[in-house]
Order: structure tokens, then sequence, then C-alpha cells
């Protein structure tokens, strides 16, 4: 039986469509701009629940580093305060009796600030400090980086997920411990050579979105297809 000229163009236009629909799909997505910041690194304790606290309490951090230029003379910008006075975390807090240490990116669907849950944990979350080389290129809070370490040739995920170092070279704890160093806190520890790269994506996080685990940012980046390759 011979096939009617009209359903053999249908069933080519239909062929058609699904080739050039497969194929548009195989094409590889293109590569978010970055930019490359070489440099030092010291570690970053704030939003950690024991951050700081009153004096006697074990805390990952000096006293004195919760306050602007690293001196008590300083302003405090490690841990929230109210009426000059550190905000205590209470019974149902992470770690109750010490201070509720804040960072610049947060959660704002939690409405209540002296809630801890609110910040980055940075003995649990890798992140970097916002400085003048990302807001140069357009960097915001929230957004996804990429950091290696010619020292230890090791590669991870992070965020951007504090301020107030205008060098930037300061990361979280746990970005550091992922980076392979044996940090414990962030009192005396950091990578004093220029080995440690940070990758921005500028825009990479519109939406601002706070993640609550770093599985949740090591899935973000790889849906990205953020760029590991680092030579």
């Amino acid at each position: 039986m011979q096939t009617s000229p009209v359903r053999s163009i249908g069933w080519f236009s239909m062929t058609f469509g699904l080739v050039a629909t497969t194929a548009l799909l195989a094409q590889p997505r293109p590569m978010l701009p970055h930019f490359d910041q070489l440099g030092k690194m010291t570690v970053d304790v704030d939003g950690a629940p024991n951050a700081y606290g009153p004096p006697g309490k074990p805390t990952l951090d000096f006293e004195k580093n919760a306050h602007t230029g690293g001196t008590l003379r300083g302003k405090i910008v490690g841990y929230l305060t109210e009426h000059g006075r550190p905000v205590i975390q209470g019974p149902h807090d992470p770690m109750p009796g010490y201070y509720i240490s804040t960072t610049d990116f947060r959660d704002d669907s939690i409405v209540d600030d002296r809630n801890p849950r609110k910040y980055v944990d940075a003995t649990k979350i890798n992140y970097v400090v916002l400085g003048r080389f990302g807001k140069r290129h357009g960097v915001k809070l929230g957004d996804l980086v990429v950091v290696h370490s010619h020292e230890t040739e090791k590669t991870v995920y992070a965020i951007v997920g504090d301020s107030g170092n205008p060098a930037g070279t300061e990361g979280s704890l746990a970005l550091l411990q992922a980076l392979g160093y044996p940090y414990k806190d962030g009192k005396d520890d950091a990578v004093e050579d220029p080995k440690i790269v940070i990758r921005y994506y500028p825009n990479s996080n519109p939406e601002h979105r706070f993640f609550r685990s770093q599985a949740e940012i090591d899935r973000a980046a790889e849906a990205l297809r953020l760029d590991r390759k680092f030579h």
C-alpha cells in the first residue's frame, strides 16, 4: 500500500524535530564567566555558634578579632549586640551561653536576628569573604566560587558568605579544612604564601538562595558546571 504524501511529510517533520531537539540538548552548556584571584588566606570563623563567647568559655577565635582592626577598641562586627551588650544564645540554640556570631550573607526567611541559624556556619560551610577584587567584578554575597590550593592540590566549591576584609583573602574554617589544611580554629592559623586561588562566578546565585548545607552548594555548583581546572 502506498503511503500518502501528507502522512510522509508529517512523519518527516516529526522525526526532524526530534533529531533537532536531541542535537540541541546534546550541546554543552556555555561556561559562565569567571575571575580568578590568587593570594594568601586567613581563617574566618564568623557564623559559627562557638566563635565567640564570655570570658572563660573555649572559643574558636580571640575576642579582639570580633572587632574592626583586630583591637578591642574597634567596633564589634563579629557577633550580635543590643544596647552595647552581646546577645547570648538561649537553651534551644546550638551553643547556649555563647554569643551569636553573624555573617553578612544570611537567611532572610528567618526573621529573628537572634536565631543563630540565620547565619552561615563557618565550621560547616565553605565560604570566602567578599573584598575589593570581587566587588570590582560584580560579585555579590551568596554567589558561587571554586577554590583551589596550589599547595595541597585540592579543589572545592564554596560561596561568598561574608564581607569586611578589603583584601578578600579570607575563608571559613570549613573551607580551609576542605582544602586539606589541619586548622582547628581562627586564632593563629593562616596560609601565609599566595597559593590559594578563588574563582568567582558573578551572578551565579541571582536569587540569593541561602544554602543550608555544603551538599546543597556542591549540587548547585555542579549543575552550573563550574570550571574546576587549574593550571
